[in-house]
This record gives structure tokens, sequence and C-alpha cells, in this order.
């Protein structure tokens, strides 16, 4: 079986986030090592180049040693950044460049971006601000389009995909039962403290599970209602999960909810790696 777990979660490599982001606890990471969590301060930015260089460092590291990783996570693109060995532009933020290009409005910034990009426009929305951010900062700093310097390298060494099916009814139930569990442990109070060290306009303050609880604290809303959205976002994240991993062919999907789950993907992984090239 794997001798290490690398986590493929793009906030679980924040520090003090740790409730909202489902953290594997201390115990559980006393269990079997696990990489990419809490690695950064909240203030700072890990781009996915970032991520992939690391990452790509320690598999080489564990491979050279007979190893063998497992890369877990629900971030397809950081996931997609080990497997599929994304060409990604070691570009990092510019506040002020965005900041410029917010000014300009989403309609602009797209019509700027088929300007000099029309093969990125083919695959961003038009309604997609981030990635037409994204493009355009590209191609801004480097004088190149984002799509001139993206696609694939993948790794020379074998991969086995396994993925967890689970029904949308017993997702949602599950997805209920686990906001409720994030309260019961603290969430508000996590939310609060990070509030008072670093400022409510924090980043990472405004994604899933923090956004609505700042939105509570702030007094425009309950409790319940922060709650109640916290499901209705993460459910139709759930979905924007499915709908991104699905396209992946290579996925062994197991049903989630099979008592002997453990098991089936054991022995699956077992087989791999006895099938797996040594040496």
């Amino acid at each position: 079986m794997p001798t290490a777990i690398l986590s493929a979660d793009s906030r679980q490599v924040y520090r003090a986030f740790d409730i909202g982001t489902a953290k594997p606890s201390v115990l559980d990471q006393a269990k079997v090592p696990h990489y990419f969590v809490d690695i950064c301060e909240p203030t700072a930015v890990l781009t996915v180049a970032d991520y992939q260089q690391r990452a790509q460092a320690v598999i080489a590291r564990m491979h050279q040693s007979g190893e063998q990783p497992m890369l877990v996570g629900g971030t397809g693109l950081y996931v997609n950044a080990i497997a599929k060995g994304l060409k990604i532009p070691r570009v990092p933020p510019h506040a002020e460049l965005r900041s410029q290009l917010t000014t300009l409005g989403q309609p602009l910034c797209y019509k700027l971006l088929k300007q000099v990009d029309t093969a990125a426009t083919e695959r961003i929305h038009p309604n997609d601000q981030v990635r037409t951010l994204r493009a355009l900062e590209v191609y801004y700093v480097t004088g190149k389009s984002i799509s001139s310097q993206q696609g694939e390298d993948p790794p020379s060494y074998p991969i086995l995909y396994i993925g967890l099916a689970c029904a949308p009814e017993v997702l949602r139930s599950r997805i209920t039962l686990r906001t409720h569990q994030m309260i019961e442990q603290g969430l508000v109070a996590e939310v609060s403290d990070l509030i008072e060290k670093y400022g409510a306009k924090l980043p990472l303050l405004r994604t899933l599970g923090y956004a609505e609880i700042v939105q509570h604290l702030a007094g425009e809303m309950s409790l319940e209602k922060a709650i109640e959205l916290t499901i209705q976002h993460t459910c139709q994240f759930a979905k924007r999960q499915r709908t991104w991993f699905q396209k992946e062919p290579r996925i062994e999907w197991f049903a989630a909810d099979n008592p002997a789950l453990v098991d089936q993907v054991s022995t699956r992984v077992d087989e791999f790696l006895q099938l797996e090239p040594r040496g």
C-alpha cells in the first residue's frame, strides 16, 4: 500500500484553515506521513506551478527510495498538474495588474483576451472572470499568450486512478451532516479568530464554508441561514467536481457507501503495485 499521502487540496496547504477544510487530524497525520498540509501562511499565495514543482520533487524522492505515494484530493487542477504533467506558466499573481483589469470590467477584459489569445476564449466562458484575468495577466507579463505556454508532459511512471462514486441524494445527506459537524467543532470561532488576525478581506475567507460564516459574523444573516447556504453551495461545488472528474476515463470508480470499500480498493491497489514495473 502507499507509504505517504500527498494532499491535492488547494486550501489545506494554508495554516489555521482547519475545520472548514476538513483538514486531516493530528492523529491521522501521525498514522501516515502527509505532505502539503499546513505549508503556507494564509497571507501567502501558493500557485499551481509552485505546488506542481514541490509535489513532483517529493514523488521523485519517494520513487527513488521505493516508496509509493498516494495523491489525494478534490482540487482537479492540482491533480492534473501532477497526473497529466500540465505545463503551467510560472507567472505569480500581480495584484496591481489584476486590479487595473478588474476596473475595466469583465466584458471588456474578455474582448481584450479575444484579441490577444483567441484559443483561450474558446475554452474560457465569457463570464469566467478568474480565468479571463489569469490569461490576460500571463499575456501582459510574458508577452506570450497563455495558450502558447500550456500543454501536457505526462509523467513516465504508471498511475492508478481511483474515484469514489456517491448518489447525489446520499452526497447531500453527507454534506449536511458534515456542515453541522463543522459548526459543532468550532467553525464559527475559527473564522472569528481568522478575521481578528488577518481581517475580513483575506481572500481565503471568501471561499466555501468561510464566506458564509463571515457574513453571519458581520450580522448579515443568521447562523441557521449561513448553515443552509453552506450546504447549498457545497452541493453545487460537489456537482462541479463530479462533472470535472467524470471527464477522466482512466478513473476506476468505487461505491463510497459499499461496506467492503476499503477491502476492494486495497485489493485493487495491491494488484496495481504487483503489475507495476520495478527497478
